[in-house]
C-alpha cells in the first residue's frame, strides 16, 4: 500500500497554496512526490497492481466539466458531495424561500374545518367556503340527546331561536399562520389537520332554547312496579331517570352543534328505589295470590262481585321507601267495578220541596240519603284479597226494616275474600218539617214581566228553569250569579241582543237581566231584605223606574236574604211572551211600592256611529232622578217601616249613522 504523503511534504504545501479543490494542482501534487520520499517497496512490487488498487475512480461532476482523477487520499469525492450537497440545500432554500412569500398570507396548507378544505387558501377565499359549504348546517335543526341506550330521548333545537352562529373569522385564526420550519411545511403536503369550527352564540338564548326542549329530552325516573295483563300480574323493573343538566348543557351545545352527530347532553342521573328483591316479593306474596279468585262486596240485600280480571283493574303498587312495594286500592277503579252492583242500593239525598197545583202548595217530604263510603268499604279489601279463594260466594245480607229516617243495622263481620260495604246517611240540607212548619204556604211575592225577544226569552227561560224550586233557608242570602253559576252555552244559553256602548250587539246570555228585574221585584214584594243589586245605567221602558236589576257574571250580582224564621221558596213561570216569579212563605209584611216623581231631566245629546259597522240609528232617551220607597207593614203588629232609594238615570243619546 501506498503511504499518504507527509503533511511537510511539497505536495501538501502547493495543495493549500492552490485552495484544496483544483484538479490541477492534484494532478501537480501528485507527479511532485519523489521516489525517495515514497515508504519502501516490498518484494514483487508493481506499479501498476498498486495504481489500480490505491487509486480508484471517483464519481461526481468535476468543476469544469472534465475528469478529476483522485490523488488517492479521498478529499477530492467529499468536495464533490459537498458541492452537491450546498447546491441541493441552496436549491431547497430557495424554494423555500419562495414558497414562504407566495403563501405568506394562505392557511396552512392540509387544514379542514368540519370535512371542509381550505388550506392554502387566502382568508378571505377561506371566509367565502367556510359560509358556501357550512351555511346549510347553520340554520339546520339541531338533534339533541339526553341519556343513552334505548331509553335515550331526542329533539331538534332550532339554531337561530338560540342564537348560534359560524364564527367564520375565529375559526380560520384557530388554523394558524403559516408555519416557519421546513420540515412542518413539508409534511402537510401528505397530511390533513382538522380544524374544529368556532361557534357563538348568546349562552342566555342558548341556555332559554335547552331549557324550552327539556320536557321532550327529561326522562325522569321510573320506579319498579307490578301491573296486570287481564288477571296475569306482570313486574316491571326500574329505570333510573336522565335529567338534562342545564348548567353545563349549553356550554355543550356550542361546541358541538355544527357536528355532523348529534349533541349528546350532559345528563344528571336520577336514581330508583324499588329493587328487584322488592317486586319479587311483591309478586310472590301479593299479586299473585290477590288474582288467584274473586273477590266480594257484601251490601244492602246485594253483593258485588270483584272477578280477577277486575282486580287486576285497580289493585296498584307504590314504593315503600325501603326498596319494596306497597298494594293498594286505586278506590274510584274499584268504585265504579262494584258499583254496577251496588248502585242500586244507594239513595241520593233530597231536600224537600213543594209540588203546586194552581196556586196551592203541597210539601213534597225530604229524602236521607244513603251512598257507600267506598274509601272505609275497600280499607280491608288487599287483606281479604291475600287469603284463599272460596268457590262458594258469600250470603247476601239484608238489613231488617226500621222507621223513616233510621240508621238500618249493619251486617255481620265479612270473611274469606269479602268486605262489606259502609253506608252513610246524608241529611237533606230542606227537611220535610221545615217546609210543614210554614203552615199552608202562600204566594208573599210575585212579579211578571214581557216583551222579550225570541232568543232573549230562550235564555229567560233557561235560568228560570235552574232557579225554579230553590229554597232558601231562614237566614240564608240568594245570589243569582252563584246560583246559576257560569251562564255559557255549556249550561243551555245562548246569543241574544245585548247593549254594548251604546250599540245594540249579541252576546251569550242576552235576556238574562229581565229575569233578574222580574226577581228582584217578587222579592221586593215578598218583604224580603235586599242586600246587593243594581239599576241600569239607561231606563228601559218596560221596567218599573227605580224598581229594576241588571246583572253581569262576575261584576254585578243580585242578592236578597231572608231575614225571616221559616224557609221561602222560588217558583218560576215562563211562557214566550213572558215571566213570572213567585215567593213561597209565612207572610210577614204588607208591601207597597211609592213611586216619587221624576225630576233633574237631562236631555239626550247625539252620539254619531258611522265608522262601525253595527251602527243602528235610534232616538235618544233623557235621563232624570227618582225616587222609589218601599213600605213594609208588619201583618202582627201593624207597624210600617219604610226604605227609600234614589236612583239616577243616564240619558241615552241619539244614535246617527251617517255622520249627520
Amino acid at each position: 500500500m501506498t503511504t499518504p504523503p507527509s503533511p511537510d511534504s511539497p505536495g501538501d504545501t502547493r495543495l493549500d497554496a492552490a485552495g484544496g479543490d483544483s484538479a490541477e494542482s492534484d494532478a501537480e501534487a501528485t507527479r511532485a512526490m519523489s521516489a525517495d520520499t515514497a515508504p519502501p517497496r516490498a518484494a514483487g512490487y508493481d506499479p501498476d497492481a498498486e495504481a489500480t488498487v490505491q487509486i480508484p475512480p471517483v464519481a461526481g461532476p468535476p468543476q469544469d466539466g472534465s475528469d478529476v482523477p483522485d490523488d488517492g487520499s479521498g478529499r477530492g469525492s467529499r468536495r464533490k458531495l459537498l458541492i452537491a450537497g450546498a447546491a441541493v440545500v441552496g436549491l431547497l432554500a430557495v424554494l423555500y424561500v419562495g414558497d414562504l412569500l407566495v403563501s405568506a398570507t394562505d392557511v396552512p396548507r392540509g387544514v379542514t374545518v368540519a370535512g371542509v378544505e381550505i388550506g392554502g387558501m387566502n382568508r378571505l377565499a377561506a371566509q367565502e367556503t367556510l359560509r358556501t359549504e357550512l351555511g346549510p348546517r347553520v340554520s339546520r335543526p339541531v338533534t339533541l340527546v339526553a341519556g343513552g341506550g334505548p331509553e335515550a330521548r331526542t329533539t331538534t333545537l332550532d339554531p337561530r331561536t338560540a342564537g348560534l352562529d359560524l364564527d367564520v373569522a375565529a375559526t380560520i385564526d384557530e388554523a394558524g399562520e403559516q408555519p416557519l420550519n421546513p420540515f412542518t411545511r413539508l409534511s402537510s403536503l401528505f397530511a390533513d389537520r382538522e380544524i374544529a369550527p368556532i361557534s357563538k352564540g348568546n349562552p342566555v338564548a342558548i341556555g332559554q332554547a335547552v331549557d324550552a326542549a327539556r320536557p321532550q329530552l327529561d326522562r325522569p325516573s321510573t320506579e319498579g312496579t307490578i301491573r296486570f295483563e287481564g288477571d296475569r300480574p306482570v313486574p316491571v323493573p326500574s329505570v333510573p331517570g336522565a335529567i338534562v343538566d342545564s348548567r353545563t348543557a349549553p356550554d355543550v351545545v356550542l361546541a358541538h352543534w355544527l357536528d355532523s352527530a348529534p349533541v349528546g347532553l350532559p345528563v344528571t342521573e336520577q336514581p330508583v328505589t324499588v329493587t328487584q328483591d322488592g317486586i319479587d316479593t311483591a309478586m310472590r306474596e301479593v299479586a299473585t295470590p290477590a288474582v288467584a279468585g274473586p273477590a266480594y262486596v257484601i251490601g244492602d240485600a246485594k253483593n258485588a262481585t270483584l272477578s280477577p280480571e277486575e282486580i287486576g283493574s285497580f289493585l296498584k303498587f307504590d314504593p315503600d321507601g325501603s326498596g319494596g312495594l306497597t298494594p293498594r286500592v286505586d278506590v274510584p277503579a274499584a268504585e265504579r267495578v262494584a258499583d254496577r252492583d251496588l248502585a242500586s242500593t244507594e239513595a241520593e239525598p233530597k231536600d224537600a220541596t213543594f209540588a203546586f197545583e194552581g196556586a196551592a202548595a203541597t210539601v213534597v217530604p225530604a229524602v236521607t240519603g244513603r251512598t257507600i263510603d267506598y274509601p272505609k268499604t275497600f280499607e280491608g279489601l288487599v287483606e281479604a284479597l291475600g287469603r284463599e279463594a272460596d268457590p262458594t260466594p258469600p250470603t247476601t245480607f239484608t238489613p231488617p226494616p226500621v222507621p223513616p229516617g233510621a240508621t238500618p243495622a249493619a251486617p255481620p263481620p265479612a270473611n274469606g275474600r269479602a268486605v262489606n260495604a259502609v253506608y252513610t246517611t246524608t241529611p237533606p240540607k230542606v227537611t220535610t218539617e221545615a217546609l210543614q212548619a210554614l203552615g199552608p204556604a202562600t204566594v208573599i211575592g210575585e212579579f211578571q214581566s214581557g216583551g222579550f225577544a225570541a232568543d232573549s226569552g230562550q235564555n229567560i227561560k233557561r235560568v228560570a228553569e235552574i232557579v225554579n224550586g230553590a229554597t232558601i233557608k231562614p237566614g240564608e242570602t240568594f245570589s243569582l250569579n252563584g246560583f246559576t253559576g257560569p251562564r255559557d252555552a255549556g249550561q243551555g244559553f245562548v246569543e241574544a241582543g245585548i247593549i254594548d256602548d251604546g250599540v245594540p250587539g249579541r252576546g251569550i246570555g242576552g235576556g238574562i237581566s229581565q229575569f233578574a228585574t222580574t226577581l228582584y221585584n217578587a222579592s221586593y214584594f215578598a218583604g224580603l231584605q235586599q242586600v246587593e243589586h243594581k239599576e241600569h245605567s239607561y231606563y228601559i221602558s218596560r221596567y218599573p223606574a227605580g224598581r229594576e236589576a241588571t246583572v253581569f257574571e262576575g261584576a254585578i250580582d243580585l242578592k236578597f236574604r231572608n231575614d225571616g224564621d221559616t224557609p221561602v221558596l222560588i217558583r218560576t213561570q215562563w211562557t214566550p211572551a213572558s215571566i213570572k216569579v213567585q215567593i213561597y212563605g209565612q207572610k210577614r209584611y204588607d208591601v207597597t211600592s211609592q213611586t216619587g216623581p221624576r225630576t233633574n231631566p237631562v236631555a239626550p245629546g247625539t252620539r254619531d256611529l258611522s265608522d262601525n259597522p253595527r251602527c243602528k240609528p235610534s232616538k235618544g232617551v233623557g235621563g232624570f232622578t227618582i225616587t222609589d220607597t218601599r213600605v213594609l207593614k208588619d201583618v202582627r203588629t201593624g207597624e210600617t217601616k219604610s226604605e227609600p232609594r234614589t236612583v239616577r238615570y243616564n240619558p241615552e243619546p241619539e244614535i246617527t249613522c251617517n255622520g249627520g
